[in-house]
């Protein structure tokens, strides 16, 4: 791509008139507060904050993903339903204004999900938090968060879910969540941590041992 067309397109990326879009579909949520129900999935390109238990690496390097009209992906969304999911990569990344005016305007309800990492843009009618041990939310994430979701891949993230829980507003529903290659390992100290601290729910993939995509 010539460099003027490339610094073109990276403005429309900046102005979020454009986005990284690494895949969308339609698909029933598996984990977290609405688990089981029907929701159109847009997954955005880019993230620095480099989970090594990851299990979308491939959305990390947003120049590998066709910069998309926001407008289309809107329009797409909506041929599928009026609950739409924007997940990552790190969404908040980029700005997410232009993609969450567009689709509220035409009825939809939007839900995040994001590490905090990034100052909040866009209008949101559900905020998932899941923080990171290795680039911390912003101040502002935490006091809007609906759902705070800790992913555990070690003893030491019950300490560090506590830590976050300190954070978010009273009204923030808490989860831990087993991280999938250790959930035989942690499960039975999610399970007992649970029942100990009930202010915790217990988070499970469900759509990976139904095989949902």
């Amino acid at each position: 791509m010539p460099p003027m067309i490339r610094r073109e397109v990276q403005e429309q990326i900046d102005r979020g008139e454009t986005l990284p879009l690494m895949e969308a579909f339609y698909t029933i949520q598996g984990e977290g507060y609405h688990k089981g129900t029907a929701a159109y999935f847009i997954r955005i390109g880019g993230c620095d904050v480099g989970c090594h238990w990851c299990d979308v690496k491939e959305s990390w390097i947003a120049d590998l993903h066709p910069p998309t009209p926001t407008k289309e992906i809107i329009d797409q969304a909506l041929n599928y339903s009026k609950t739409i999911v924007v997940t990552g990569g790190e969404p908040l990344t980029w700005d997410m204004t232009l993609l969450t005016q567009g689709l509220k305007e035409r009825g939809a309800k939007i839900h995040i999900e994001t590490s905090g990492a990034y100052p909040l843009t866009g209008e949101w009618d559900w905020i998932c938090l899941s923080p990171k041990k290795l680039k911390a939310p912003t101040k502002e994430i935490y006091e809007k968060a609906d759902e705070l979701k800790v992913i555990v891949y070690n003893k030491d993230d019950l300490r560090f879910a506590e830590e976050q829980a300190q954070k978010v507003n009273k009204d923030c529903i808490l989860y831990l969540q087993p991280e999938w290659s250790r959930r035989e390992k942690v499960m039975p100290l999610i399970v007992d941590y649970v029942m100990e601290h009930p202010k915790w729910r217990v988070s499970l993939q469900t759509h990976k041992y139904l095989n949902i995509p």
